[in-house]
């Protein structure tokens, strides 16, 4: 019996993750060897058709917000940012994630792109990690898990598409219990990391807003001074700082504005910024771009690639024929759930959810299964893994580790963490959901 390309992508997935797993071999590079073979002799494609699959979006996100956020680190800019959020909740350490955690989540559920809201509050809050011995996993992870909580209200992206599927489908639509279970599920998620990363031992901490060691100041950043050190050369040296700040904050807003409410491209508006802020001070921001994340860049180069190569190759249907055929429908249903939640590990979730929702149809018409706590449960399995780093979430929270945390001990964390989240919430999201209205 011959072996199908379906199954040849999904042997070959396995294949890729278990060798980068263990050998410190940059998966991205795995993931473009892959697809070229898996392209070329199991799809027939040529070269030229497989490398059509780059998510040149998420490229251009990933090297755009971190290019501006070099730039911001470099001024002092996040370090003031970091000193203005800690005066806002009165030095409390830990209300900082569950901070990052809500305005994320309130970015996502009015509208905002998950990746962007990300893009925009990962390097802030894990900044904070960095200054103020959070554990960044734990920083990291707040803020994908408050993208997602928001994720499906009504009028956001994953709802919006999600509710419309449904209505497609003939599927009966429940927007609100779509929203808040989500929301729940991350927030119970949030919480489990709170506990177990070190968020009781936050609670006891307290830091003076007022203390010189909370203001945005960092060593290596100030403007030398021209004259001979006096106290107006002294004055200049501190406006000259305090003028690249408040236009790295001008430039932050406008981004965010622009991305936002006029639904412009994050990446392109990101680097946009960061060039203009750059010409104003060529010579201080001359090595920002070295300071780009190259190697996540290759990471979620090669996953985006290699995730093209899984969905032409029919895996996800593949899988999903075979689960409408097991006979039991909430079984069917747990592998569904597992199917949307290992795929969008790799890929976009936005992709994902018009493709695996209409495969849940059979199920729901002849297994009796309530229809929109199963969409919930599928729509929450598919996107809680964004956590992963080869998603665009959490490659955004890859890119902005700390400087304190060593790149490949980060990526281990956030890997390790994604996989107990693949192998667990999907089972979980299930039990709660799918079961009860069976």
């Amino acid at each position: 019996m011959p072996v199908g390309p379906e199954l040849i992508a999904i042997l070959a997935l396995v294949a890729l993750f278990v060798v980068g797993t263990l050998l410190p071999i940059n998966m991205g590079a795995l993931a473009y060897v892959a697809a070229w073979l898996v392209g070329m002799y199991a799809l027939g494609w040529d070269e030229r058709e497989i490398l059509a699959g780059v998510s040149g979006d998420l490229i251009l996100t990933l090297i755009g917000v971190t290019y501006l956020f070099a730039i911001a680190r470099n001024n002092g800019t996040v370090d003031l940012i970091v000193a203005t959020a800690v005066r806002a909740v009165g030095g409390r350490v830990a209300l900082i994630p569950w901070v990052m955690f809500g305005v994320t989540a309130l970015l996502t559920s009015i509208g905002a792109a998950s990746p962007a809201a990300c893009a925009i509050i990962g390097p802030i809050a894990l900044g904070f990690a960095g200054r103020y011995k959070i554990n960044p996993l734990m920083m990291g992870m707040f803020v994908v898990h408050g993208a997602q909580g928001g994720g499906f209200s009504p009028i956001s992206i994953y709802g919006v598409i999600t509710n419309s599927v449904m209505e497609q489908a003939g599927l009966p639509v429940g927007e609100l219990t779509l929203f808040f279970s989500s929301l729940v599920v991350n927030l119970i998620m949030a919480t489990i990391l709170f506990v177990l990363l070190g968020g009781r031992q936050l609670m006891s901490q307290r830091l003076d807003p007022d203390d010189d060691t909370v203001h945005g100041h960092r060593e290596g950043v100030s403007v030398p001074a021209r004259g001979t050190g006096d106290s107006t050369s002294s004055t200049i040296q501190a406006q000259g700082v305090r003028r690249d700040q408040v236009l790295t904050l001008v430039a932050f807003v406008g981004v965010a504005v622009v991305a936002l409410v006029f639904e412009k491209n994050i990446g392109f508006v990101a680097i946009t910024a960061a060039v203009i802020l750059a010409m104003l001070n060529a010579q201080e921001h001359k090595d920002a771009v070295k300071q780009i994340a190259w190697p996540t860049v290759l990471l979620v180069a090669g996953v985006s690639t290699y995730a093209t190569i899984l969905s032409a190759s029919g895996s996800p249907e593949y899988v999903g024929r075979w689960a409408a055929g097991l006979g039991v429908a909430a079984l069917g249903a747990l592998v569904l759930c597992y199917v949307g939640g290992v795929v969008s590990a790799f890929a976009s979730s936005t992709a994902l959810l018009p493709i695996i929702i209409p495969i849940a149809v059979p199920l729901i018409s002849e297994g009796g299964i309530n229809a929109v706590l199963f969409v919930a449960a599928l729509a929450i399995s598919s996107t809680i893994v964004d956590v992963s780093p080869f998603s665009t979430n959490g490659a955004l929270m890859l890119a902005n580790r700390p400087d304190s945390v060593e790149e490949r001990v980060y990526y281990k964390q956030i890997l390790t963490y994604s996989v107990i989240v693949v192998l667990v919430g999907p089972l979980l999201v299930w039990a709660a959901l799918v079961l009860p209205g069976w």
